[in-house]
């Protein structure tokens, strides 16, 4: 079962929710600008800024990963494409 968590808005959200790239970044936009408007409370502004650190590691793994597949696209002996598989490198806290 998810992890819920309740986000600044009030809503309740599974924190492993499937969502695409174009609406990470879309949430992501949305939390930027309430947290510019200085609507959130103290509280509330630090969990859109919790949330926003969690999309924006999501929306870099997502990138890292299609950086990857499109790298691993290769010219097959037949001529087509064929995508050839890759083991994600490990993640370094450190380059955080």
């Amino acid at each position: 079962m998810a992890e819920r968590r309740q986000r600044p808005d009030g809503q309740q959200s599974d924190v492993a929710e499937a969502t695409d790239f174009a609406t990470t970044v879309d949430r992501l936009e949305r939390l930027v600008e309430r947290l510019e408007s200085g609507e959130l409370s103290l509280e509330e502004s630090l969990a859109a800024f919790e949330e926003g650190i969690r999309l924006t590691r999501d929306a870099q793994r997502r990138l890292d990963e299609a950086e990857l597949r499109v790298r691993t696209l290769t010219e097959g002996a037949e001529g087509g494409m064929t995508l050839t598989p890759f083991a994600p490198p490990a993640e370094d806290e450190s380059e955080r």
